[in-house]
């Protein structure tokens, strides 16, 4: 029987659900492998080491981001619009290469934190060019404390209440960003 090919991409998105769910101190090399069906071996022809698995992944957050960043440009109901109304946890690949490299953020690792700050550097910027610098900071941390909120309610219980309560926040921080370009 031929050995299954072993597929980068399924290793990083294994260390990337390690990540979430248990953190940096436990995302191994044995916990990924296992996780992504591979042998330790078939693990490291793709990433010689950890610090190898997180350069793909602040690879793959910074492909995600630009993408993201190309979008807002392009919205036609503007950047700020865009960013509030694509600020709620909706389970998506750039959703879940935050959260990962957050993890990585949290001990301290400086690139992640470096990427980050460009990251979000980028969306001031944007942002800049529709409200103004000043007006950008609040925008960008409205689309903040919509995206932690609604990760911390990703759990149980009535979700059409809570999309619901998310849709009428999203209308009254519209209404704000309006109130802002005046």
């Amino acid at each position: 029987m031929p050995r299954k090919p072993i597929a980068r991409d399924a290793v990083l998105d294994a260390f990337e659900a390690l990540l979430i769910e248990v953190g940096e101190r436990a995302a191994t090399l044995d916990a990924v492998a296992k996780r992504a069906g591979v042998s330790k071996g078939g693990l490291l022809y793709h990433f010689p080491n950890k610090e190898a698995m997180i350069s793909s992944l602040l690879e793959r957050m910074d492909g995600l981001a630009a993408l993201d960043i190309a979008a807002m440009k392009a919205a036609p109901e503007g950047a700020a619009a865009f960013f509030i109304k694509s600020s709620l946890w909706a389970d998506t690949p750039l959703d879940r290469v935050f959260v990962a490299a957050t993890r990585l953020a949290e001990v301290a690792h400086e690139e992640t934190r470096r990427r980050f700050a460009g990251i979000q550097q980028q969306w001031l910027d944007v942002l800049a060019e529709e409200v103004g610098p000043e007006m950008a900071k609040a925008v960008r941390y409205m689309g903040d404390g919509l995206y932690f909120n609604a990760m911390l309610e990703g759990g149980a219980g009535d979700t059409e209440v809570k999309a619901s309560a998310r849709s009428a926040d999203v209308g009254a921080l519209l209404a704000a960003v309006d109130r802002l370009r005046d």
